[in-house]
């Protein structure tokens, strides 16, 4: 676990001798994924690799439910971030031993010692420095201090005493699930404890379903998955939520049962959360004077994505602008999600590493309801919020254009008063607005009437000539009067 950037990827690349950073969207780690390595001395550890990024907090707090120990990836060369100290707190809260590594000790800027002295200020000591932390120097771009940092794991492991029972039905954690066009639902879990087989019956969260193939994290075909082991599994007749754990059935009558009883209460859930508009809250949308909601169908590939999406766009919601999102799964995004969008108001579709199918696209172009993909989390969150001040009524602006002075006041027949006045600042334009100031005190504010430069009308006056001015229904014009003219524009307002 650790920061955006800080090498919790290359770490595992380097011990996998893999690259799975190649294949991140923005180099980005954006779901969990779980690898099960073998060390040279035949020994097994399994890595979740959990995202960094703040979105991600859910995800990451039921990571390390799953896990036995964290290592927190902390690089020398930055200080102790806020996603870190998250990190650090969700393994605390899970009581979950801590191997801290310090990475990119290869770099110019590295202060390992500045980390310790950091941790130190959180009240977590490492062995050299005297506490009960474990810590590590490596990099994990050469490879330096890796397998010093195996061991460490590994010590912490044997002094923790963990113990499996192989020989039972398994139980263990649903990590990640998506919907595969090819395969159907498919999820990854981790066995906590006892050997999941092909054609057990499988129920985790509202989903069921007989474990038609399992697949290792090498997409290579495993019948049986030993306590730790992360495997893919198909079969399941929907996607479960990450973080849910997963138990055996003895028939698939039981299962269903359960599933349909879970899926009863889910929806039970989902109505009493609904919000019904009480009087209180019309009043103080009233009193706001403009109130909007933009509604939102989220898509994505797999459910912890989902789940972060989703929990990020309705934090941004504030007090002009609600964000709703009134539908999440995962998926490619169809016909249903089209018209469920175009039925509520303001509706919009953000698909997530997913596209429209050409069915839906073709419904979006007739409704009107606007489709966005991205492979990206931050560039779905800065659309959002353009999208939010978008929907903010404009507010005019005054620019003030010009300053004339009322040298003297002429009264002629049919026209009324008009002034004769010296341009002292900026131009005066014939469309613009007046106000007559005296002694600095406005007494009145309106349209120009006319602007002529002796005889004949004139489009703009500039600064150091002398002009003609009327102004509409004003008859209260002095010599030594200030006429200010200004243009109203339209700004949007920012959130």
């Amino acid at each position: 676990m650790g920061h955006v950037d800080h090498g919790k990827t290359s770490l595992l690349d380097y011990v996998r001798n893999t690259n799975v950073i190649a294949g991140e969207a923005g180099g980005i780690t954006q779901h969990i994924g779980a690898y099960n390595v073998k060390l040279p001395d035949g020994r097994r550890i399994t890595f979740l690799d959990t995202p960094g990024h703040e979105a991600f907090t859910a995800m990451r707090a039921r990571g390390t439910q799953v896990t036995d120990i964290a290592i927190i990836i902390i690089a020398a060369d930055d200080s102790i971030m806020p996603t870190t100290k998250e990190a650090i707190a969700h393994a605390q809260a899970a009581n979950v031993p801590m191997v801290f590594a310090i990475n990119k000790i290869d770099k110019p800027g590295a202060n390992p010692d500045k980390i310790r002295q950091d941790l130190a200020a959180m009240n977590l000591l490492v062995e050299e420095w005297g506490g009960k932390y474990q810590c590590q120097e490596i990099s994990a771009k050469k490879g330096t201090g890796v397998e010093e940092l195996m061991e460490k794991v590994l010590l912490e492991a044997e002094m923790l005493d963990l113990k499996a029972n192989p020989n039972r039905k398994a139980t263990g954690s649903v990590i990640e699930a998506s919907l595969d066009k090819g395969r159907g639902y498919v999820a990854t879990v981790l066995v906590s404890n006892g050997t999941l087989k092909v054609g057990d019956i499988v129920i985790a969260g509202t989903a069921w379903g007989r474990v038609k193939a399992m697949f290792n994290e090498r997409n290579q075909k495993v019948e049986k998955a030993r306590p730790s082991e992360p495997v893919i599994i198909l079969g399941l007749n929907g996607a479960p939520s990450a973080g849910d754990s997963f138990h055996i059935m003895e028939t698939e009558q039981e299962a269903r049962t359960i599933a349909n009883k879970r899926m009863q209460l889910q929806r039970e859930q989902s109505l009493r959360t609904t919000t019904t508009l009480s009087l209180e809250e019309i009043a103080h949308r009233v009193a706001l004077g403009e109130f909007h909601e933009l509604n939102l169908v989220v898509k994505a590939d797999t459910q912890g994505s989902c789940e972060a999406l989703s929990d990020s766009f309705i934090k941004m919601s504030t007090e002009k602008v609600q964000v709703n999102v009134i539908m999440q799964a995962v998926g490619q995004i169809s016909e249903n999600d089209v018209m469920l969008a175009s039925t509520a108001e303001n509706g919009m579709i953000v698909g997530f590493q997913v596209r429209p199918s050409v069915a839906a696209k073709r419904l979006a172009e007739q409704e009107g309801v606007e489709i966005n993909t991205y492979s990206v989390i931050y560039d779905a969150m800065d659309d959002i919020k353009a999208a939010m001040e978008g929907m903010l009524d404009k507010i005019k602006k005054e620019v003030a254009t010009g300053q004339a002075e009322v040298k003297e006041v002429f009264k002629i027949s049919k026209v009324g008063l008009v002034a004769g006045a010296l341009v002292t600042e900026g131009k005066v334009h014939a469309k613009d607005k007046a106000r007559l100031i005296r002694d600095g005190i406005v007494i009145f504010t309106g349209e120009l009437n006319a602007l002529k430069r002796y005889k004949d009308d004139a489009k703009e006056v500039a600064s150091g000539l002398e002009c003609g001015i009327s102004l509409v229904n004003c008859n209260d014009i002095q010599a030594g009067d200030i006429i200010e003219t200004f243009t109203e524009i339209e700004v949007e307002q920012k959130l």
